[in-house]
């Protein structure tokens, strides 16, 4: 926490972030674009707010990526601002939540979300496997024996989504998972309500795949999740952009208090 209140007390690395929330996953180049700093100096602060958290990265081929990750200011506010001004404290805490919540799109067809969670590998893996997890901090049940090739049952709410393509792809415990998104079935149409026509639109969209990495990071676990395999013009990536954010973030908390949070 000190290293985020010591990023945070720059007004270099604030306009940084400010940028980044603009636009997430900018390169150290465009960054540097149309500031009066020079190259290292930037990536200086750069490296600064990748230190305490606020800042992640990710390579995409020989480009370095930069992502904002605003878990560390909720933590600052959840810790410090609650106990002299809890409705102030909750303003803040909304801001970073939504904040939090903005996807990392690049490319434009494929989501990514880092968050940072204090628990261990294996207590995260359990919980993106057991359906007794999923349901408390998602809602669905995901069912499978979570090797390369089986199958994935999905059930949420009254829908129960069962196709021999929903099948896990990467299965390497307690480090990366990866498996086909569900299919558009008959219940799941049921449940949403949807016209026929726009029923007909999702189904016609190829399956989307979903990779869960996770990596220790001293006490904490750092978790990115992709979600990719969309078309440009796909009308469920909206969907998924907008409820990853909320389904992490209750798994965070989860993981963290032993409870989820709240259903709205």
């Amino acid at each position: 926490m000190d290293a985020a209140f010591k990023a945070l007390a720059d007004p270099t690395r604030r306009a940084l972030l400010d940028r980044l929330e603009e636009r997430n996953g900018q390169t150290l180049a465009e960054l540097c674009d149309g500031v009066d700093m020079a190259r290292q100096s930037v990536s200086k602060h750069l490296g600064v707010l990748e230190e305490a958290g606020v800042v992640t990265t990710r390579w995409r081929g020989r480009e370095k990526l930069h992502y904002l990750d605003a878990a560390p200011i909720n933590a600052i506010a959840d810790r410090w601002l609650s106990r002299y001004d809890r409705r102030r404290a909750r303003a803040l805490a909304d801001l970073t939540t939504a904040l939090e919540a903005t996807p990392m799109n690049e490319p434009a067809n494929e989501f990514v979300y880092t968050t940072y969670i204090r628990t261990t590998p294996e207590e995260l893996w359990q919980a993106l496997t057991e359906p007794a997890f999923t349901s408390r901090y998602w809602g669905a049940e995901l069912t499978s024996d979570w090797q390369v090739g089986s199958t994935v049952s999905w059930t949420y709410a009254e829908a129960t989504m069962v196709d021999p393509a929903q099948r896990v792809l990467v299965a390497d415990p307690p480090y990366r998972l990866s498996y086909t998104w569900h299919a558009i079935t008959d219940s799941f149409a049921r449940m949403i309500d949807a016209e026929p026509a726009v029923v007909a639109a999702l189904r016609a969209e190829p399956l989307s795949h979903v990779l869960f990495e996770i990596e220790e990071a001293g006490e904490r676990v750092k978790l990115t999740v992709t979600h990719g395999g969309f078309e440009p013009d796909s009308q469920i990536l909206p969907g998924i952009s907008g409820g990853w954010p909320e389904i992490i973030a209750s798994l965070k908390t989860l993981l963290e208090t032993g409870e989820p949070l709240p259903t709205a």
